[in-house]
């Protein structure tokens, strides 16, 4: 679906995973469901994160852009918000996702912005919006994230996936 971009993370962000043995750009491409997707993280802090996703086959059957995409995209964006909020020490596992579609898309690129709307301790929320080229919203979401300590096991997983 695309070559995959990586993201653009503050210096402070990518030296303080870099000194866990951890490359954060290369891994934070949007996973292998977001890569699939076509999913492309453009900006990323833990006060907003950018990401695009083509329409081009992520549709339904009747050729519209598929909620389950729209969900995708708002999932990808809101954990790595949360996952930048928590910092090196914590993990963010989405808990709750609420997704609202308000217009139907057939083709270009739709634009997802992922905003706090809480981040504390030990969770974090997000509100996604979701837009086609137009500016129009075709989607609104909210992810909250637990946010947990990290795990010894969890380095593993981490590399396993990068």
């Amino acid at each position: 679906m695309g070559e995959q971009q990586h993201v653009k993370f503050p210096q402070e962000v990518i030296d303080e995973y870099a000194a866990l043995g951890v490359d954060l750009p290369a891994l934070f491409s949007a996973g292998h469901l977001g890569t699939r997707m076509g999913v492309q993280i453009v900006e990323a802090s833990a006060e907003r994160v950018v990401g695009t996703m083509p329409v081009e086959g992520n549709t339904q059957p009747y050729g519209l852009l598929h909620g389950g995409a729209s969900a995708v995209l708002a999932e990808t964006l809101g954990s790595v918000g949360s996952m930048l909020h928590g910092g090196s020490s914590k993990i963010a596992v989405g808990v709750d996702l609420n997704c609202t579609h308000h217009r139907g898309v057939r083709s270009g690129l739709v634009t997802g912005v992922a905003t706090p709307v809480h981040r504390g301790r030990t969770t974090a929320t997000y509100e996604i919006v979701i837009s086609d080229e137009e500016g129009r919203r075709v989607c609104s979401a909210r992810l909250t994230c637990l946010l947990r300590d990290v795990n010894p096991g969890d380095a593993a997983h981490v590399a396993a996936a990068g």
